[in-house]
């Protein structure tokens, strides 16, 4: 038994000093969902907190609790997704000793997570079956359903920046499972019993059939964030503070988001980023990388407005603007004149443009307009002269 924190700090240092330890990149314990009718296979992973490069002492304590309870530890492994055993409680509980009566609202929460588990009501249905630690040590293809989701957890908490979290193959990993609520339901359970379910009026109001959760199922948004339809968010997208997402043709899906306070009208594909301050107006589209941009992603700067009903496939800089019913591709032809090469330059130095360049020549620059001539049909960009503003008191 840990008596002081002087003891614990000791002991992190002992564990942290020997060959075998390694500080994870991510790690935290997860209640599973399993399958209604095969239980290995697991459809969620709920994580009531995860740590995402930091606490290194608490990992410290869970990989030496089980290490001390027979179980290996293998840090060369990309990952290792762990069961939890009444034993390895006792062994953290030990550990934490000096800090269990003082883990309270923001204080010690992996502490709080080890009190908790262990005193789990009876009536709760829950095991030790029903729980699983998982540490990520490198940031590889995740190989699990629980991997998968933390990854996705760091994403939308805002402790990973997007587009910097390998999520290659996580969506073959994840099962596609009907969703009542935020909770799943393998397909074969429900056509299993789905005879049964609908004489007795007991078939569920099912909300969706998808391999990703809703964002809300898991993530308590800022207090100035406002999401008015819950299907509209997809688990795995990031937030800022600020951000509004309409009801409508509005979709921000998953390693998706934004940067600041941002009005959501539109859709934000997977990988695409949008800046602060930026409106993307009713039905507008920012292309993700398999829809069009040739694995380039979107990233969208700050004060930049897309029009209702406007297809962005280029990157945009800040302070740009795409007029309702535009379609700009990295292909598409664009005028420009003498007069607002000039103007454009003054905002993009050593930016060099002809009259005539694809729009991918024109991607990242700040000050862009992008406009059709209403007789000929030409687009055309300008040096950008409105400021785009949201309503302060929408975000």
């Amino acid at each position: 038994m840990i008596n002081t924190k002087e003891e614990f700090k000791a002991k992190v240092n002992d564990i942290q000093s020997q060959s075998w330890y390694k500080n994870p990149i991510g790690f935290g314990i997860a209640r599973i969902d399993r399958g209604q009718l095969n239980s290995d296979k697991i459809l969620q992973a709920t994580y009531p907190i995860i740590n995402w490069n930091e606490n290194f002492g608490s990992a410290a304590i869970f990989m030496d609790a089980f290490k001390n309870s027979g179980i290996e530890i293998d840090t060369t492994k990309s990952e290792l997704v762990l069961d939890i055993s009444d034993e390895f409680i006792k062994n953290c509980i030990e550990s934490f000793n000096p800090y269990m009566a003082e883990a309270k609202g923001d204080e010690h929460k992996n502490v709080q997570l080890i009190s908790s588990l262990s005193t789990l009501p009876i009536d709760s249905g829950l095991s030790a079956d029903n729980f699983k630690v998982v540490f990520i040590f490198e940031d590889e293809n995740p190989q699990t359903v629980e991997t998968a989701y933390l990854k996705l957890y760091a994403l939308s908490t805002g402790k990973a920046e997007l587009r910097k979290i390998n999520l290659n193959g996580a969506f073959g990993l994840l099962h596609n499972v009907a969703w009542v609520g935020n909770r799943p339901i393998e397909l074969d359970w429900l056509r299993a019993n789905e005879l049964n379910l609908k004489l007795s009026g007991k078939y569920p109001n099912i909300d969706m059939v998808d391999k990703f959760p809703r964002f809300l199922s898991h993530i308590i948004p800022a207090d100035n964030t406002r999401i008015l339809d819950t299907s509209k968010v997809r688990f795995g997208a990031q937030l800022a503070a600020g951000t509004t997402v309409m009801p409508g043709a509005s979709y921000i899906n998953f390693n998706a988001g934004t940067l600041g306070p941002v009005m959501v009208e539109g859709r934000i594909s997977s990988s695409a980023i949008v800046g602060s301050g930026s409106d993307v107006g009713g039905g507008a589209s920012i292309l993700g990388v398999l829809s069009g941009t040739d694995g380039n992603p979107i990233s969208i700067g700050e004060n930049t407005l897309l029009g209702a009903n406007s297809t962005t496939g280029i990157p945009l800089g800040d302070g740009c603007i795409v007029d309702g019913g535009l379609s700009i591709f990295a292909g598409t032809k664009i005028s420009i004149s003498d007069e607002q090469i000039a103007k454009i330059s003054e905002v993009n130095p050593n930016v060099k443009l002809e009259n005539i360049v694809r729009a991918d020549a024109l991607q990242g620059l700040n000050g862009i307009h992008f406009r059709q001539d209403s007789q000929t049909g030409t687009y055309i960009a300008m040096r950008s002269t409105r400021e785009v503003k949201l309503n302060a008191e929408l975000h």
